[in-house]
This record gives C-alpha cells, sequence and structure tokens, in this order.
C-alpha cells in the first residue's frame, strides 16, 4: 500500500504516466530550458499539465463582484496595520458568527483564517502528526499540500452515488492496510459539498464515514468551501461532519467558493472548542505565521463583512446558486446527451463528465488519457477543462472537469444580465454558449 499509494508514487501515475513524457514534462517544470527546444521556452496553456504551480484554479464563478464588497474594501483600503496571524478580532468574530447561524457554535478564539485555502490547510496538516487520507477524486490542492509537508497521503475510493467523501468500508480497509505496513494514519479530509464532482453526499453516508474515520482514531479536516453554492437547498440535505461530531472535526472554507471575488484571498477554518483542538489551533497560528500567511486589511474587511451576510450578500448568494442550476443542469445534459456521463451537478459551478464511452472516438482523434483530454477540449471549449489525473484519479480514466462559469457571458454587462435574468437559458449569448459547449461534445459521437 505504502509502496503503490504514497506521494511519490500517485503523482508518477497522474503527472507523467509514461517514462518520456513525464521526464519532458518534468524537465520543462524544473526550468532545463537548455536541453528544450527553445519554441518551449516559454510557457503556454497546453505544458506541464502535473506541475503544481501550473495546477488549475477553482471554477471561476464568472459573476461581477458585488458592489457593496467592493465598496467595503475601498473603505479600508487606507488602513496601513496588518491583520495579526489567523486574522483580527472582526475577521474571527464574523466567521464565528457566519458557522453559527449554521449551527456549528463555538468562540471566536476557535477561528483562525488566512489568504486563501492552501496555505490555511498546510497550516491544519502540519497542525496534526501521522498520514492523510483523502477521496479520490479529490480538489486538486490537497495533495500537494500534503507534499510540501512530506506526509505520506492515500486515496480513498468514494460510493457511486457521490464525491467528496469515502465509501465507509473502503476507508477501514485503507486504515487497515496502511497499519499493516507501518504507516500512521490520522487525518481524513474531506468534502460534503464536492470540488471536483459537484455532488453532496447524504448524511447517512456523511455520518458513517465520519463514524468509521472516528472509531479509528483520525481527526476530520471537513472543506466546507462549496456549502453556500448548494444549487437547490430546499431539496438538497447538507449535513457538516462537525455538526455530528463537533470535537473532532475542524471545517475549512475558502471565501471564494460563495462569499468573495476569488481574486480578494480568503480562507477561515473552525477548530473544536477541546484543549487538544486549542494546542492544535496553536500550531496552525504558528506555521501561518512562519509563512508569512497574513490576511490583507482591506481583504479581511471586505470578508467580515460578507461573513456578516448581509442582505445583498444573501441575495447574491441565493441568485447564483440559482442562475448555476440552471446552468449546470443544462451542461449536464449536454454531457450525457453526447454519450459521456456525469453525476447530476448538486453544487458548484462545474461538473465531473466521464468520457469513457467516448473512448473510441477520443483515440481517433489522438486523445487516450485525462492529459490530452484537457489539452483537446481546453482548445475546444476556449475555457479551461482540468483531466481527471489533476484531482488524483487515475490517468487512463477521460474524466474533465467543466467549468460552467463561461457559459454565463463573455462581458460584464452579459454576466450581469444573466445573473438577473428570469430565464437565463433564454438569452441569445447564454443560449449560444450552451449550443457551443454541446456541439464540441456532440462531435465526439
Amino acid at each position: 500500500m505504502r509502496g503503490s499509494e504514497d506521494i511519490g508514487s500517485h503523482e508518477d501515475r497522474a503527472a507523467g504516466h509514461d517514462g518520456g513524457r513525464a521526464r519532458a514534462h518534468e524537465d520543462r517544470a524544473a526550468g532545463h530550458e537548455a536541453e528544450a527546444d527553445p519554441r518551449e521556452a516559454r510557457h503556454t496553456p497546453h505544458e506541464d499539465h502535473g506541475p503544481v504551480r501550473y495546477g488549475p484554479l477553482a471554477p471561476d464563478p464568472g459573476l461581477p463582484v458585488l458592489p457593496e464588497l467592493a465598496a467595503a474594501l475601498a473603505a479600508a483600503s487606507g488602513g496601513t496595520r496588518p491583520e495579526p496571524p489567523g486574522g483580527g478580532p472582526a475577521l474571527r468574530e464574523a466567521a464565528r458568527g457566519y458557522w453559527d447561524r449554521r449551527g456549528l457554535h463555538g468562540t471566536a478564539a476557535g477561528i483562525a483564517a488566512a489568504p486563501g485555502a492552501q496555505p490555511l490547510l498546510l497550516a491544519l496538516i502540519g497542525a496534526h502528526g501521522g498520514d492523510v487520507l483523502m477521496p479520490r477524486p479529490c480538489p486538486a490542492a490537497w495533495m500537494p499540500q500534503a507534499r510540501l509537508l512530506g506526509r505520506p497521503a492515500y486515496h480513498v475510493p468514494t460510493p457511486a452515488e457521490c464525491g467528496g467523501v469515502p465509501d465507509p468500508y473502503a476507508l477501514l480497509e485503507t486504515v487497515r492496510r496502511v497499519r499493516a505496513e507501518g504507516g500512521r494514519p490520522k487525518l481524513l479530509l474531506l468534502s460534503v459539498a464536492d470540488d471536483p464532482t459537484a455532488t453532496v453526499a447524504p448524511p447517512e453516508l456523511v455520518r458513517e464515514a465520519c463514524e468509521a474515520a472516528i472509531g479509528e482514531g483520525l481527526h476530520i479536516v471537513s472543506d466546507e468551501t462549496w456549502r453556500d453554492t448548494v444549487h437547490r437547498p430546499r431539496d438538497t440535505v447538507l449535513l457538516s461532519p462537525a455538526e455530528m461530531c463537533p470535537d473532532d472535526v475542524t471545517v475549512l472554507a475558502d471565501l471564494s467558493g460563495a462569499l468573495t471575488p476569488a481574486a480578494w484571498p480568503a480562507a477561515v477554518a473552525r477548530f473544536p472548542d477541546t484543549p487538544r483542538a486549542a494546542v492544535r489551533h496553536a500550531r496552525a497560528l504558528d506555521i501561518l505565521t512562519a509563512l508569512g500567511a497574513l490576511v490583507a486589511g482591506p481583504v479581511a474587511h471586505a470578508a467580515a463583512h460578507a461573513l456578516d451576510e448581509p442582505q445583498a450578500v444573501r441575495d447574491r448568494i441565493r441568485r447564483a446558486a440559482a442562475l448555476q442550476a440552471e446552468i449546470a443542469s443544462a451542461a449536464h445534459r449536454a454531457v450525457l446527451g453526447a454519450g459521456a456521463l456525469a453525476r447530476p451537478p448538486q453544487a458548484g459551478r462545474h461538473l465531473y463528465a466521464d468520457l469513457g464511452p467516448l473512448r473510441s472516438r477520443l483515440a481517433e482523434l489522438g486523445v487516450t488519457d485525462s492529459m490530452e483530454l484537457e489539452e483537446y477540449l481546453t482548445d475546444r471549449l476556449g475555457a479551461p477543462a482540468p483531466g481527471g489525473h489533476r484531482f488524483g484519479d487515475e490517468l487512463g480514466a477521460l474524466r474533465v472537469r467543466l467549468g460552467t462559469g463561461p457559459l454565463l457571458g463573455t462581458t460584464a454587462r452579459q454576466r450581469s444580465q444573466t445573473l438577473t435574468a428570469e430565464r437565463p437559458l433564454e438569452l441569445p449569448h447564454v443560449a449560444q454558449a450552451v449550443d457551443r459547449f454541446a456541439a464540441v461534445l456532440g462531435a465526439l459521437r
């Protein structure tokens, strides 16, 4: 197990796979320009599909900045004092209130903030000892965080109905095998509302997975970045692991999921209210301090305003989720119409498609793995289409994450019209974009 599923061997499969091609990618990533063709010296959208610095960003919302948030940022732009490590009192109190309204009670002393989810997750992993487990597929940033800390990390299969949460029986078997080979599994990462699969795990599965993990002595980090992007909140039950196991779950949220623009990096974590968690909170702050990972003062002010959820922010969250429900459903229909597979998207601004049924046609076009699939679809869609290898899936599986943000329009005016339209799919620019999306996929039948 440790020889086949640890970080190094997994990355060999996912980021390179066949030897010559993997070495070529590694050479470019390491800056070996002297050995490379001069024409390849400049970074292009198609090179280096595996290295971390060219990893995929979160799906683009495709929406303009909320004017009220822009005003909040501008109002704090004259400040000169930086936020302290872990965030200042106003930001931490706003995060406490945000989670309190969602049934996760605690104190502001148990909150930590950072300039984005990546440094915050790095601090959380660093605050815990032992090996890390995560579902397959999983967010693209998770495995690199464990690798930077030199931690063995293992993927656990997910059930057929959703992603983000490991199958409980597979989790128990993975823990058993890791321990049998001398490992020390201590931390489980999961996401109930998931990137990349855009699914929401059913409560019974969340409960079983958490019980299995805690029964084996694992602490859980629940990434709830996408919880406020659930498409149909009245019809979808999202259960946070921290609601069931408050003493054994740390909750992480990147505010760019639903609250703030990605250009204003801010993320918050909620630690359990226990003495052991207080020690881990202090360790996390030490790591953030060492990294210099401080939230910029104006961004902290705007993030606190968003976390307070005034009416304008609540309206934007609701409108954006309803819009993505329609756009993602149209994209899903296009994927199925082309003969590919995808779970119905329930959250986020993306869907995760399996083009395995189209393998023969893709092979005729020179597409045989997810790297080539990423390049092919990115070219033809004119938008990022990261392959499944970036999310921990096998390179040979023809899976891809397809964002829905590009379908909302190409200009700020078009995107604003899409957000406020009663029937966004009837807008000419949206209809044309969806038709182009369907045509690209339909050509693969």
